[in-house]
């Protein structure tokens, strides 16, 4: 046999320590000693470990009978929670021996069950048959149930404690038909009444009732559309003009004449609320009346604002907010209701100072109030801004010493003919701080034919237009006259236009002597934008003479 060369030795050949060839020897190799695993660690053992004392496999060999296992002791709270009864041994599912005679009976039902689902008066058997039997014929219940006709009861476990038993009997003195609760007929067939009315009577008033309440919907409900769509302005309103230079009546007459056009108006939002006074200017229900007195129910945002009008006769309306100017604190409400008497508008120029006038309204909620005086003065500028309300409205008003009080805004004064020279609207009164101001004999009317115009254009569905110099200014005196200086005319304004300049001073507009600011807006407001308006003004030591075409407020 040929040796390897030198240099192929080392990597062919055998191990150290082993002479035999790398061929396959047939003879048996001598058995080595299995290893032995490392001992388990402590968690281990406490893990996955044999109980103490206890030896073998967990598995028991095939042949070997069961070795019983003590059961570990249960806490004290789980065996107060889980455990028997004291005294009581055995598990508690162990078999107990067959009923004899006695059978577990379940709580008696309620009265009104038995009256309603219990056997008939007179009869113990039960209502149910065996399976596979004829039906009943003609009224017979079999004499036993079927239980106690099988020979036995194949769905039931005779080991078990359970067992099914007669109901117990209906309670004691009480009949269900006594009641007229249940009852049989001819047929012996059962009826539940309702009371004393069957079932089927009942059924038929409810679908009766249904049907009524179906209609009854239906209809609120188109009336309410057809309300809801209801057109609150008016095309062409017509008014009562009347010619109020004629002789003078008795305030009695006059009383009569107009009391049936005056109402009062109560405004309530929530637990708030307030009354005032408004005068019907047209047949169909249109009320004009103050902005202040039904603001709170135009600015509302809870959807609780009521708008109440009282009548002469007693009657009540509610009413509809048409429209309203702030600008003029006037508005106009309107009401559903048939056969009103509207008020004669008389004309601003036939008035005078010193004529006999009449306020109708209703102050301190004394609804039908009549008072009487003269025109104090006319062309008072006023600036009139109710408390609490959005007015913010300059007039050339109506002065009168007839008695008006809080209550009377949006009433009438009318003169002597009974025609509408005015509305209501202000009061001065040396007010204390304890109470209310009341009235001293100065009272302030918008003129009947600025409210007029006013009314007409919201009736209309139309925007009221105010006039406008375009000026800022300021009250000044020089000590002998008072008058407006001109901070400011913006160019292109009116006034600029007209060739007003700064540190101008108006004394006169419209005729009108204005020593402040509010007068000039007062004659402004009260014209349209497009009207000219004559105005004085001292301009560079001397007094001019301009014409301004009034601008839109």
């Amino acid at each position: 046999m040929s040796r390897l060369p030198a240099e192929d030795h080392a990597p062919y050949a055998r191990p150290v320590g082993v002479p035999d060839g790398f061929a396959r020897d047939d003879r048996p190799a001598p058995r080595m000693p299995a290893p032995q695993p490392a001992p388990p660690s402590p968690g281990e053992q406490q893990a996955f470990g044999r109980p103490d004392g206890t030896s073998g496999g967990f598995v028991r060999r095939p042949g070997t009978p069961p070795q019983p296992r003590p059961a570990p002791t249960p806490p004290p709270a789980v065996a107060q929670a889980f455990g028997r009864p004291p005294g009581t041994t055995g598990g508690f599912w162990a078999q107990r021996p067959p009923f004899q005679d006695r059978r577990y009976t379940q709580a008696e039902p309620p009265v009104p069950y038995q009256r309603a689902f219990g056997r008939p008066a007179g009869s113990a058997t039960d209502l149910q048959r065996a399976p596979g039997a004829t039906p009943y014929q003609g009224g017979e219940l079999p004499a036993r149930t079927w239980w106690e006709e099988a020979p036995r009861d194949p769905w039931r476990d005779p080991a078990a404690d359970a067992a099914l038993a007669p109901a117990p009997p209906l309670a004691d003195g009480h009949d269900p038909a006594a009641d007229g609760a249940v009852e049989l007929d001819k047929k012996r067939r059962r009826r539940i009444r309702l009371g004393d009315v069957p079932v089927r009577i009942a059924a038929t008033l409810a679908v009766v009732a249904l049907l009524l309440g179906v209609a009854g919907g239906m209809a609120g409900y188109f009336l309410g559309k057809a309300a809801s769509q209801t057109v609150l302005t008016k095309a062409q309103p017509q008014y009562n003009d009347v010619d109020n230079s004629k002789k003078p009546s008795t305030v009695g007459e006059i009383a009569n004449k107009v009391s049936p056009s005056v109402v009062s108006i109560e405004v309530r939002v929530g637990n708030s609320g307030g009354t005032g006074s408004g005068v019907v200017v047209e047949a169909d229900g249109y009320i004009l009346t103050n902005n202040h007195v039904i603001s709170m129910a135009a600015t509302d945002q809870s959807g609780q604002a009521k708008i109440s009008v009282y009548f002469v006769d007693g009657s009540i309306s509610p009413a509809t907010i048409v429209g309203r100017d702030p600008k003029a604190d006037l508005a106009v409400i309107k009401v559903d209701k048939p056969g009103l008497v509207p008020v004669d508008i008389g004309k601003s120029q036939n008035v005078h100072v010193g004529d006999e006038v009449v306020a109708f309204g209703s102050p301190l909620g004394l609804a039908g109030t009549v008072t009487s005086g003269i025109v104090s003065a006319l062309d008072r500028p006023m600036h009139l801004s109710g408390e609490g309300a959005d007015s913010d409205a300059y007039v050339l008003a109506v002065q009168t010493d007839a008695s008006i009080n809080p209550g009377n805004s949006g009433g009438a004064l009318v003169d002597s003919q009974g025609a509408l020279i005015g509305i209501n609207s202000a009061i001065a009164s040396f007010s204390s701080g304890s109470g209310q101001a009341g009235s001293i004999g100065l009272g302030f009317a918008i003129p009947v034919d600025y409210a007029m115009s006013v009314a007409d254009a919201l009736i209309k569905g139309e925007k009221p237009q105010h006039g406008s110099l375009g000026i800022n200014a300021q009250s000044v005196s020089d000590g002998t006259t008072d008058g407006v200086l001109v901070v400011r005319a913006d160019a292109g304004s009116p006034a600029a236009k007209a060739g007003i300049k700064e540190k101008d001073v108006i004394i006169e507009a419209a005729g009108v002597r204005v020593g402040s600011v509010e007068d000039v807006n007062a004659v402004a407001y009260t014209h349209k934008p497009g009207e000219k308006v004559t105005l004085k003004v001292i301009s560079g030591g001397s007094e001019k003479t301009v014409e301004v075409t009034l601008g839109s407020a």
